[in-house]
């Protein structure tokens, strides 16, 4: 339970040790930092009677004595000037600042000079500074998450401020798990270069003694890779559970929107999706859609037997019994409920898009040569009046990816027909990402075309077929696990940064992706870890993707690099 178990443990500390009533008070990032690792019921249980955002707090002037604040925030410059505001005029009995990373010396003289009426209690460094969506799997939710793709000269105080942000959070992940990497890069990357460079200089200069841990074990490895090295990934329709919630609906801090679906009870139109509270999904998170129906329908079977022996109630004990076991009838109601509407409105959409026809094309796309084919196949699409404007967007980035080299009239001929059935996305966009993400951007091998071995096993695969053709795609995430586990990632292309390498096989590797991760590449991981090669996998990224926010992304990048060369 690595990185959940983190952030619960500080979260924990932070409540435990406070008793009476409390309330804590978050930043629009810590609230996704304690949501998804606490639930509302166990804040509950630790006597936190409210929650707030500590900008609307500035705006109450109620004073609460009787409750004990509990501040968790970001050492921004903005939370440290909430933050002394709020002190010269206290509205609450005591003070707890817990901080979710390194505060620097003049924001702690900032706040003691505050502290006129001298009601903190304590001042601390808690480093849960990311959001910990699964045991292996961590975000920092960065919203300007396209600055990655501009070079420093449009914005260079927006990049230096993206990449202060990623930073600021590796060092978190770091100093919580009590460890200094050996860092590494993806070589044709100046951002991911950037950043591992003054990761490692921030670990083993500037505060070389808060990570000098005197351990004895392997350093880990911190490898950090750039999403345009796979740009495949994120613009495929997926078909295992998790992951195609958030490509067709959409997850947010494990949380999932359903208001727009039809007309839903309150509890529902919001509804929890994590592997810690639900152990349905736990079990089906990395399932096949297939496979999910029928174990969604093996759970209404098991719910309607628990349903009908509820309703031969015909004594007092019957009834007792009843009232004893209501919380976890109605928790379980709740759950078969939400799956049920899930899958319902992802077999509508599914429907509706044609994506069983769509995501053939996109995975021999993905997976198998042939360019004749593959071009005959995407035009019909593009001219299929019952695809969307976004898949047949989809479909030609994916060809234009496939085949940038080797039939420039051919792909012409796609981007007339796109622009002639999609008006509304903007010229060139396709171009912009070859441009982003091209081969000739690309650290790795994503197609396995320059390796033998790989081109080998890629023809196997298409002649034999696979069990199931919709998920026959693997991430290069999975080669780069692999190559590590065999000690072959080539220094060459992933360098190390200053004069410390790896001396052993480590035992633990944190993959961080410069852009975003998707669930895919989080479902990667965890079938990775479960092979127990004797390396322990962590993934993070700067935000989660699907292909819908890659888009946006990709667009609002191109909008920013065109205004920044109409400027000069």
């Amino acid at each position: 339970m690595v990185m959940v178990t983190v952030v619960r443990d500080y979260v924990n500390r932070m409540l435990h040790d406070i008793s009476g009533m409390k309330v804590l008070i978050l930043d629009s990032q810590t609230v996704s930092i304690v949501s998804v690792a606490y639930s509302q019921s166990e804040l509950l249980q630790k006597e936190v009677f409210l929650v707030e955002l500590v900008d609307s707090i500035s705006k109450s002037k109620e004073p609460m004595s009787h409750l004990k604040a509990i501040y968790f925030l970001r050492p921004t410059s903005e939370n440290i000037q909430l933050m002394r505001r709020q002190l010269a005029t206290p509205r609450f009995g005591e003070y707890h600042l817990f901080f979710s990373n390194m505060l620097k010396d003049t924001q702690l003289h900032n706040l003691a000079d505050a502290d006129e009426h001298e009601i903190v209690q304590q001042v601390q460094e808690f480093f849960a500074d990311f959001v910990a969506l699964d045991t292996y799997h961590f975000t920092f939710n960065i919203s300007s998450n396209q600055m990655y793709m501009l070079p420093a000269v449009v914005d260079p105080s927006s990049l230096q401020h993206f990449c202060d942000r990623v930073i600021d959070g590796i060092a978190a992940i770091f100093l919580a798990l009590k460890r200094r990497p050996i860092i590494r890069y993806s070589r044709t990357s100046d951002i991911a270069k950037r950043i591992a460079q003054e990761a490692s200089k921030l670990m083993y200069q500037q505060e070389s003694g808060l990570f000098d841990f005197r351990r004895s074990e392997i350093s880990p490895l911190l490898l950090i890779v750039d999403r345009r090295d796979d740009p495949v990934t994120p613009l495929l329709n997926q078909w295992t559970y998790q992951a195609m919630v958030h490509e067709l609906i959409g997850i947010q801090d494990n949380k999932v929107d359903l208001r727009n679906i039809g007309k839903l009870t309150k509890d529902q139109e919001e509804v929890v999706l994590s592997s810690e509270q639900d152990a349905f999904f736990k079990a089906q998170m990395y399932e096949n859609f297939g496979d999910i129906g029928m174990s969604i329908k093996k759970m209404v079977d098991d719910f309607q037997q628990v349903a009908k022996s509820n309703q031969n109630i015909q004594t007092i004990e019957d009834m007792a019994k009843f009232v004893d076991n209501y919380p976890e009838y109605r928790k379980m109601h709740g759950n078969v409920s939400k799956h049920v509407t899930l899958v319902t409105e992802m077999s509508r959409i599914v429907e509706e898009r044609k994506l069983m026809l769509v995501s053939q094309t996109e995975q021999e796309l993905a997976c198998n040569g042939g360019q004749g084919a593959a071009f005959e196949a995407v035009t019909n699409l593009l001219t299929n009046e019952n695809v969307s404007d976004i898949d047949r967007l989809r479909l030609v980035m994916l060809y234009a990816l496939r085949y940038e080299k080797e039939s420039p009239v051919q792909l012409m001929q796609l981007f007339n027909k796109l622009a002639s059935h999609c008006p509304k996305y903007k010229p060139g966009l396709v171009q912009f990402l070859l441009k982003q993400a091209g081969v000739d951007r690309r650290t790795g091998d994503l197609y396995g075309n320059r390796d033998f071995l790989n081109y080998a096993l890629n023809m196997a695969r298409g002649l034999k077929g696979v069990e199931n053709v919709y998920t026959q795609h693997q991430p290069l995430l999975s080669q780069t696990m692999e190559s590590i586990v065999k000690g072959r990632l080539r220094d060459v292309d992933y360098p190390y940064v200053g004069n410390h390498f790896q001396q052993a096989r480590p035992q633990d590797v944190i993959i961080f992706v410069v852009g975003g991760t998707t669930y895919e590449e989080a479902r990667s991981v965890s079938l990775q870890n479960a092979t127990n090669s004797g390396i322990r996998f962590i993934l993070g990224g700067s935000a989660i993707l699907n292909s819908k926010r890659f888009l946006k992304e990709l667009q609002e990048a191109q909008r920013i690099t065109r205004t920044s060369s109409n400027v000069i």
